[in-house]
């Protein structure tokens, strides 16, 4: 279901939404198991977002066009990975100090990041991808060291799929500029 979110999202199609809310009910029991608690919690997120990405998406709709596609400035870029970083921080910080947690501080700065990058997709904010790309090699870093092998391969396989996501969105946005 992870990577059928995947593909759709890249087509820009409002079922991903729907796969992205029974993909995370499995993750949220895989990464418990595997003590990345912060990821845990993200999963739990992701059906909200999927909820939200739903809505989002369906209320965009216009006059039988998708929502589309858009840019965000540099500065609320800049804003928003200041905040990852200071974020993360704290909560690797209580994280490490408070919890048997895997990894603490890359969990927690990921979580984060793809809390953000999630949203971003919900919006169609075209830099989602650039935020996904690094934070999923860092995924593949941590699900391999926590002997999750197969996800971490599904995550080498989004990294694959991130380009035609990002290549997929921009021509969107050049048509939709027409």
């Amino acid at each position: 279901m992870a990577v059928a979110y995947l593909l759709l999202a890249i087509r820009q199609n409002i079922w991903c939404w729907f796969c992205a809310g029974v993909s995370t009910a499995i993750y949220v029991w895989l990464t418990f198991v595997a003590k990345l608690y912060m990821d845990t919690a993200l999963q739990v997120f992701y059906f909200a977002m999927a909820v939200y990405g739903w809505y989002v998406w369906t209320r965009g709709r216009r006059d039988g066009h998708e929502k589309a596609v858009v840019i965000w400035p540099v500065t609320t870029h800049a804003i928003a990975i200041t905040a990852i970083v200071v974020i993360g921080g704290v909560n690797g910080y209580l994280l490490d100090t408070r919890t048997d947690a895997a990894f603490p501080y890359l969990d927690a700065m990921t979580t984060w990041a793809a809390v953000w990058a999630t949203f971003l997709i919900a919006r169609k904010v075209l830099e989602n991808w650039w935020y996904w790309l690094v934070i999923d090699a860092v995924y593949v870093f941590l699900y391999w060291s926590r002997d999750l092998e197969w996800t971490a391969g599904l995550f080498v396989f989004y990294i694959v799929l991130i380009p035609i996501g990002l290549i997929s969105w921009s021509r969107s946005m050049r048509e939709q500029a027409v």
